[in-house]
């Protein structure tokens, strides 16, 4: 679960940078200056691994409370989360806030899935256990159904990465991927095992649209492309563009409980900023 959580935050503060300093023209190649700020993807990430070392699972009002509570709206968090932890920041029932959001519908972003890859490594060898879990965490900000798909794919190919395939990866995420947009993502997904990075983002997004069924089957497919090697997995979604941060994050996170901490450049690591200190 570490060296997943060390994965997604390095992918996270990595894919950032190319927001911050796109005046530079940086390349997928270039290593940008430290230090590597991470984003809100690693701080609810964090509060996810918290929850899990506390509790052994994920305690939906206990882990609301903490998204709540640990939100710095300085880590460029959407207007829809914003609004959402706001909310139960202020003492509305979480069920309540997240059916209510975005006019009734919930949120079908891609926040349920860019923290989850870590808690997919917390039930390594369990599907199964480790799908109910990511739904557990989705819904408490993501109650529409494809929100929800996003952050199981994601952690189902997490708790079998450390040991299967590209081509069994995404099988078991379909095997629990209920029948949405974001399943018929990684439908496609398995068919393009010799597409380019830009070929694999035209016909699956890149998360520009900040939408999991736009977010989940590329992060996949750069995950499960590149499963032996990290820097090239993170560097796939920069190249990819869009939402580069989150896509860098989950596949980094996936890549990474394979690979272990080891996997990681260690400038990386040090060029990241440390991780909040409560998560100690």
């Amino acid at each position: 679960m570490h060296a997943s959580l060390a994965g997604l935050s390095v992918g996270d503060a990595f894919g950032d940078q190319f927001f911050l300093h796109a005046n530079r023209h940086l390349t997928a190649m270039d290593v940008p200056p430290p230090p590597w700020e991470w984003s809100d993807d690693t701080e609810m990430a964090c509060s996810v691994v918290a929850c899990l070392h506390r509790h052994g699972r994920i305690d939906q009002d206990a882990l609301a409370a903490a998204f709540a509570a640990r939100m710095d709206t300085g880590r460029r968090y959407g207007a829809g989360a914003l609004e959402l932890l706001e909310r139960i920041r202020d003492g509305h029932p979480w069920r309540i806030a997240s059916a209510e959001s975005f006019g009734g519908s919930g949120s079908f972003g891609n926040g349920a899935a860019m923290r989850v890859a870590p808690l997919g490594a917390y039930f390594t060898g369990d599907p199964a256990h480790a799908a109910d879990q990511a739904a557990l965490q989705a819904e408490i900000t993501h109650a529409h159904i494809e929100g929800i798909a996003g952050a199981v794919a994601v952690a189902v190919t997490a708790s079998l990465a450390a040991t299967g395939t590209p081509e069994t990866l995404i099988e078991a995420a379909l095997d629990h991927t209920p029948g949405t947009y974001v399943r018929r993502g990684l439908q496609r997904a398995r068919n393009l095992k010799k597409a380019t990075v830009e070929q694999a983002a035209r016909v699956l997004g890149n998360g520009s649209r900040i939408t999991a069924q736009d977010t989940v089957p590329f992060a996949l497919w750069a995950a499960t492309r590149y499963h032996n090697d990290y820097p090239a997995g993170v560097r796939a979604c920069v190249t990819a563009g869009g939402d580069m941060d989150t896509t860098a994050a989950i596949a980094g996170g996936i890549i990474a409980t394979r690979t272990g901490i080891v996997g990681i450049p260690p400038e990386w690591l040090d060029s990241r900023e440390p991780l909040p200190r409560w998560l100690e």
